[in-house]
């Protein structure tokens, strides 16, 4: 209709737009944005915001440069392939990481070609959902899944401090109380800094990534010559039980490659609709041959593998540096330098789980959403959700307190509602693209013709890895060993079917497209 056609003519630049409207228009145009977050909130950001009707409430502080360092933070690669190795080395052994990892990666590339494309379609903050109760359960989803990931990082941030303070003291007896004091504190500490310290965010990015990949090699270069190498028989073909009790090897190692197995914030992306996609790919092949090199080192210089994994300090990869280098202060070195990194990606982790909640609850589609999608109207982030993300790990954490194997258990939550939230959203594409109605939104960033195909691999994969990652890591199962994800995650989701029919059903909106069939020059 002619009444809603808006037109848009850049006046220099498209940061100085000149909007012509008609005079009933409700648009969401630039001039109704507050003149403290129009900095980098472009002629292309604001057509995707308006097309899926929401209004810019947060800084546009980040650009392609620093939104590769943010993407590469949530990633962690290197750091996390170091950290996160019990599982694979328990139930399979050496090849079993590494061939986890490999395999992670070919089916983790289609997933995030497919997230790229999807992003540019609907860059917001909370994702590309589809109809009403399917974009529902996918919050939930992402926000359980985000939230999870949060405590397990932060978890570690702390398990890798109290494994520094055994490597300095022998005589020091790690217990669970005290785990859990320094990771609240740490999760404490980091969630004030994604408060009051958001618009250095950016620049904060910018510094981990420059570490991040020239720290590399030092450490490589270091373990490499001092320690001891495996033979290459026994890190690609060594599949070996260390203490899981499977009998079968194949599925023991299907169950190991969990623990290899990744939204970005993207309302505070300049030109979100192009620089996300961009940064999600850029940042996957470049991180992908630190993350294969720290895995092959890290295998070939283990030097007792049940040692590793029976280390007083927590994290095997503190015992093989501590081996390694046959120097306290050596390794201790090491290790600081995993752990800074480590605080940098735990604070982003935090930043976009608080970013996905408030986009869902912008939408009414948490309980106490007017308060969860409120944005601090001077450090325009979502102070809130930041207090609830950090709320949340802080119970989790009291779970150790009881029983540190339940608290594994739990943080493991993490993979299965991400990979659901993959199987919609992808899904829904696939609908899309095949039914053509209504025809996929515009997007500035596609898979072109080989979108079809991709979104299928990418499906395919996330089934895979949502059925695997309910599987308990012991042979023998009991209360203690006993993966309690999959009743996590019926309860999660059933609560959030019944507040759904309760009370989301009348209130909540959902990311819909309130402005298709329009045209925009």
């Amino acid at each position: 209709m002619a009444n809603e056609r808006l037109e848009l003519k850049e006046v220099g630049s498209d940061r100085t737009p000149h909007v012509e409207a008609m005079p009933d228009t409700r648009e969401c145009l630039i001039d109704d944005v507050s003149k403290d977050v129009r900095t980098g909130f472009t002629v292309n950001d604001q057509r995707d915001m308006h097309r899926m009707g929401k209004k810019q409430e947060m800084r546009r502080n980040f650009r392609l440069i620093s939104t590769i360092g943010f993407t590469t933070c949530i990633m962690g690669t290197w750091e996390n392939v170091l950290t996160s190795t019990s599982q694979g080395l328990r139930t399979g052994g050496r090849p079993c990481l590494f061939w986890s990892l490999v395999w992670a990666y070919c089916g983790q590339l289609f997933i995030v070609l497919s997230l790229a494309e999807m992003s540019s379609m609907a860059p917001t903050a909370g994702g590309q959902k589809y109809q009403r109760f399917l974009s529902y359960a996918s919050g939930w989803l992402s926000a359980l899944a985000w939230q999870s990931v949060v405590a397990f990082d932060t978890y570690l941030t702390g398990t890798m401090i109290q494994g520094m303070v055994f490597l300095n003291n022998e005589t020091y007896v790690p217990t669970r109380w005290q785990g859990t004091l320094i990771v609240s504190a740490a999760s404490i500490g980091m969630s004030l800094f994604n408060i009051f310290a958001a618009k250095h965010l950016p620049l904060a990015e910018g510094i981990f990534v420059t570490f991040h990949f020239f720290a590399f090699a030092p450490i490589i270069v270091t373990v490499l010559v001092l320690a001891p190498k495996a033979k290459a028989q026994d890190v690609f073909f060594g599949f070996k039980d260390h203490g899981a009790g499977w009998e079968n090897p194949s599925l023991a190692v299907m169950i190991g490659q969990v623990s290899q197995m990744f939204t970005v914030m993207a309302e505070e992306i300049e030109n979100a609709g192009v620089t996300v996609p961009q940064s999600m790919i850029l940042s996957f092949f470049l991180n992908m041959p630190f993350a294969i090199g720290s895995v092959l080192t890290y295998l070939f210089i283990m030097p007792n593998m049940q040692e590793a994994l029976d280390s007083p300090t927590g994290l095997p990869f503190i015992h093989v540096f501590s081996e390694a280098t046959k120097n306290v202060t050596g390794a201790s070195i090491l290790v600081v330098v995993i752990l800074l990194l480590f605080f940098m990606i735990t604070i982003s982790c935090i930043a976009s789980a608080s970013r996905q909640t408030f986009a869902f609850a912008r939408d009414n589609g948490l309980p106490f959403s007017a308060w969860l999608g409120a944005v601090h109207p001077t450090l325009h982030i979502p102070v809130n959700s930041v207090i609830i993300t950090c709320a949340f790990s802080l119970i989790m954490f009291l779970i150790n307190i009881g029983s540190g194997v339940a608290m594994n258990a739990l943080l493991s939550l993490s993979t299965s509602p991400l990979m659901a939230t993959y199987m919609i959203s992808i899904a829904c594409v696939i609908v899309r693209r095949i039914t053509k109605s209504p025809p996929l939104p515009p997007s500035r960033w596609s898979l072109g013709r080989f979108g079809m195909p991709i979104n299928i691999l990418a499906l395919v994969y996330a089934l895979w890895a949502f059925f695997w990652s309910f599987w308990p890591v012991n042979g023998e199962v009991t209360a203690e060993t006993l993966n309690w994800a999959p009743v996590l995650f019926v309860g999660v989701m059933g609560l959030s079917a019944v507040l759904y029919w309760l009370v989301a059903r009348k209130v909540y909106e959902g990311p819909v497209v309130k402005v298709e069939g329009r045209k925009f020059h």
